[in-house]
């Protein structure tokens, strides 16, 4: 059981940390396809990490099984989303910035 313990702490303890780190990456990046890129990637893989530990605190149990379908659902429903906020900003003109600060030039 000490084992269990240690690894469900530390799988928490990892999806805070991505997930802290996603945060900050939301407030520090300039527009919005970096912080989509933040919260896409960094999020998903933090939740998934602290529901991972929650498994082991639970063992195996029906709540093991309903937290596995919330991963699945979060794995497959924030890429999509990101993948339609970064669509719809597009579409809007929100022109992705290049590393000079300037944006990029428009289709001819």
């Amino acid at each position: 059981m000490l084992l269990f313990d240690l690894l469900s702490w530390g799988f928490i303890l990892a999806g805070g940390f991505f997930t802290i780190v996603g945060a900050f990456g939301l407030i520090r990046m300039p527009d919005i396809y970096t912080r989509l890129h933040a919260s896409g990637v960094l999020d998903p893989f933090g939740v998934t990490l602290i529901l991972i530990g929650f498994m082991f605190q639970a063992g195996l149990t029906l709540v093991t099984v309903k937290l596995v379908f919330i991963v699945i659902l979060l794995l497959f429903t924030s890429p999509v989303a990101c993948h339609a906020l970064a669509r719809a900003a597009l579409h809007h003109g929100i022109r992705p910035r290049l590393t000079d600060g300037s944006e990029t030039p428009s289709k001819p």
